[in-house]
């Protein structure tokens, strides 16, 4: 039987090119999509063309009330389309982009990240943890920003700091079923993200290119293969680790 991954906010960007990834090497998987239904639709029928089963289910990980309506309609779809109750893989990858310097944050900019980007992430994997099967796999996507401060950025990379310190804490607790728990952190990557920060302003992609070893910034075929690695049997004594992948920015 294939295994089955999970990734929330995999119709565009970072999460699309996982899914092609992890189903290149054999994965069956599962997309989240929060609003782009067309884009999910897309990825699912690329990843059907690969050979492999695919679905795409609507969700918003910032809305916690909505879990346990999300897991039962996981639940169904794993019976009926993957002849399955549980996934291997669950990948956190889900998130959005706010350039806010600290002095213009207010409560409501707080709480919508970090729900996003911390709370949210650590309440649907506590949940999906009982659907998981033993020797699975987490992988929580971070950022470089975690290690090099980048201006407007204090509520994002502190929400994601949070989410490097629960992934060694995960590692700890559920190392006991073979389950292995990584953080990939990518580093500038030119997508919609953050309303295309990267892509739209020539200065700001210049500087992060010159600041960066490899001499240009990321694109998001950088970052699957990172990940569909850290779920191969080849990376199994691989865990609760931080993997930056950013092109050596900032060194």
């Amino acid at each position: 039987m294939n295994r089955i991954a999970l990734i929330t906010g995999g119709s565009r960007g970072l999460g699309k090119d996982m899914a092609l990834r992890l189903a290149q090497s054999g994965c069956d998987v599962i997309i989240t999509y929060r609003s782009k239904l067309e884009e999910a639709n897309h990825v699912v029928a690329q990843i059907e063309q690969i050979g492999q089963t695919a679905a795409a289910l609507q969700f918003d990980v910032g809305k916690i009330n909505t879990f346990d309506s999300f897991i039962q309609e996981l639940q169904t779809l794993l019976k009926t389309k993957f002849n399955a109750e549980k996934i291997d893989i669950l990948i956190n990858n889900a998130g959005v982009g706010a350039t806010i310097p600290i002095a213009e944050v207010t409560e409501d900019d707080f709480d919508n990240l970090v729900n996003i980007h911390f709370k949210g992430v650590y309440f649907l994997t506590q949940k999906l943890l009982p659907y998981l099967n033993d020797q699975g796999h987490i992988i929580n996507i971070s950022s470089g920003t975690t290690r090099f401060a980048n201006p407007g950025y204090s509520v994002y990379a502190s929400a994601k700091s949070a989410i490097e310190t629960f992934t060694r804490y995960l590692a700890k607790e559920v190392g006991a079923r073979g389950i292995t728990a990584n953080v990939v952190a990518p580093g500038a990557i030119e997508t919609d993200f953050n309303e295309a920060a990267i892509r739209n302003n020539p200065q700001v992609k210049g500087y992060i290119a010159s600041q960066t070893a490899l001499g240009r910034v990321g694109q998001a075929e950088d970052i699957g293969g990172i990940v569909a690695f850290l779920c191969s049997p080849d990376a199994k004594w691989i865990n609760g680790q931080r993997i930056e992948a950013s092109g050596g920015v900032f060194l």
